[in-house]
């Protein structure tokens, strides 16, 4: 097979998103025989049909379909290269793919990335942001699919480098009323005789409370899994449970006298996150910038406790 043609790839995405050639040509600024002559040669190069054409439009073949995924994904790839290509002239442009836990975006995360994306320097730059679990942050970053990784500094990073990021403490959000609701503080332990609300099995917190149940000979009750703070937050509320959860994210749920939050005396409960990458000098000068943004924004945040 020859080498396919960007051009014609990014007018095949554009037929098949508008649903005819008419529109596609205006779109694309081509005459609509131009288009259909392009397609034409790619149907005759990989030996295949990718377009059904009919009186209301084109749409997609099975391996039109398939192609069509392809497609978009090399021209999401080409224009990420572009910018970062870009980058390397002139200011500071380009695009920043990052992946982060949920505790770390439930968190400051997203406010430091506003405040990177306001300042007049790094208006060409983007960021993409995308929650995952610890573990693939990592994979992630080692296979580099992302440039940034934003996860608990206690996982294995397997040779990736780490800069410190924000610190935060877990504690106790209880309903309203109920029996723990009078305590200052209290252990982990103490919360055992007690319905949980919990996050789903695949998740850092959820690994770190099992361990810790088990090291008092114990196991946790769960009344509700649920897949964010926010909902666990909304479900403590309810008084269906109690849930550990992160201190900062607590105040606009204590505010509004939802829930009262009891601080745990672990020391497990005091966490710091870290921000990964594979080796600084593979970084993009956008990316660059970012990690050094977020690393002082952390330096110069009041610390937790």
């Amino acid at each position: 097979m020859r080498d396919l043609d960007l051009k014609t790839l990014r007018l095949l995405v554009a037929v098949c998103d508008l649903g005819n050639m008419k529109d596609a040509a205006a779109q694309e600024h081509i005459e609509p025989s131009a288009i259909s002559k392009r397609i034409a040669q790619l149907e005759d190069a990989i030996g295949t049909p990718v377009l059904v054409r009919g009186r209301r439009g084109a749409e997609p073949t099975p391996a039109g379909r398939a192609l069509l995924e392809h497609a978009r994904n090399v021209l999401f790839t080409m224009d990420r290269i572009e910018a970062d290509m870009a980058s390397f002239k002139g200011g500071i442009k380009g695009q920043v793919r990052l992946v982060a836990s949920a505790s770390a975006i439930a968190e400051s995360l997203l406010d430091d990335l506003a405040a990177f994306m306001r300042e007049p320097a790094h208006q060409d730059i983007q960021v993409d942001i995308e929650e995952r679990f610890s573990k693939d942050i990592v994979s992630m970053v080692r296979e580099g699919v992302v440039s940034l990784g934003v996860c608990w500094s206690s996982i294995d990073f397997g040779g990736l480098e780490s800069r410190p990021y924000r610190r935060d403490e877990l504690a106790l959000a209880v309903p309203m009323g109920h029996p723990l609701a009078r305590r200052k503080s209290l252990h982990f332990e103490e919360t055992l005789d007690h319905d949980h609300v919990g996050l789903q099995p695949s998740t850092a917190v959820h690994t770190m409370l099992h361990r810790a149940a088990t090291r008092a000979g114990r196991t946790m009750r769960y009344r509700v899994v649920v897949s964010n703070f926010d909902s666990a937050f909304r479900v403590v509320g309810a008084g269906l449970g109690v849930s550990v959860v992160p201190h900062e994210v607590s105040q606009l749920y204590v505010s509004a006298g939802q829930v009262r939050i009891v601080p745990l005396r672990n020391d497990w409960a005091h966490r710091e996150f870290a921000i990964c990458y594979r080796r600084r000098g593979d970084l993009t000068p956008a990316a660059e910038r970012l990690l050094d943004f977020l690393v002082q924004q952390a330096q110069d945040s009041p610390k937790p406790g």
